[in-house]
């Protein structure tokens, strides 16, 4: 499976090739564009139970599509952030994606959800991760760039949850507070992970939720103007 990645000041377009018979599995609406002779299918994979727990826990769409190519042709797809976009191509194991960085797989590989741990004393939702298995090219997106850090056996790498794209199961972790109540509270972090090596990690440049900390106050208010 041939593909492209064409890099923009603010995002970029991912160009996927395919030969006749290959199937990709993508995002609802992450498509931009298609060559004829690519059929689609929308279905919600895994099942009901399946599909409605990686859209609330997981951050992920419902019911996704599947492209099968009935001849040679290519599709582009977008993510819905401005940011990069990786390919990664795993081999009989498994790799863990934070909720809205998936974007496209290989129709052999398997997509579930598992909580990473860390719920937070104060409330807060924890880390929910997007599971893939199986053997295929995985096309993953992220919110500004994308930084991929190798960690050899043992050694150890400390991580915002907001920053995470995806990370190899091959590496253990742990998500806990940034020091104690005032820290977490204050110092503007909130949830780490803890990671040790061997594996892959793929970071973030940008943080959907400290975008959205400094956006929301600068919203007007629904206050009416008119004297009331």
């Amino acid at each position: 499976m041939e593909h492209e990645i064409d890099y923009r000041p603010s995002f970029a377009l991912l160009t996927v090739h395919l030969d006749t018979g290959e199937r990709l599995r993508t995002e609802a609406g992450s498509m931009v564009s298609h060559t004829p002779g690519l059929d689609v299918e929308t279905k919600a994979n895994g099942g009901i139970l399946g599909s409605l727990k990686r859209s609330v826990l997981g951050g992920e769409s419902f019911f996704q599509n599947t492209y099968t190519a009935t001849e040679p042709g290519h599709i582009t797809l977008a993510p819905p952030l401005p940011g990069d976009v990786v390919r990664h191509d795993i081999t009989d194991e498994t790799l863990l994606v934070q909720s809205g960085s998936f974007l496209a797989a290989d129709d052999t590989v398997e997509l579930d959800t598992k909580f990473g741990g860390g719920r937070s004393f104060f409330g807060g939702e924890g880390l929910f991760l997007l599971k893939l298995t199986g053997t295929g090219p995985t096309f993953l997106s992220s919110y500004g760039a994308v930084h991929e850090i190798e960690l050899t056996e043992g050694e150890q790498y400390v991580v915002d949850t907001g920053h995470i794209v995806a990370f190899e199961e091959s590496t253990t972790f742990e998500v806990r507070r940034v020091g104690g109540m005032k820290s977490t509270l204050f110092s503007g972090e909130g949830l780490v992970c803890e990671f040790t090596g061997p594996g892959k990690l793929w970071l973030q440049s940008r943080s959907q939720d400290a975008f959205l900390t400094w956006l929301i106050p600068q919203l007007p208010s629904n206050t009416s103007s008119s004297g009331q």
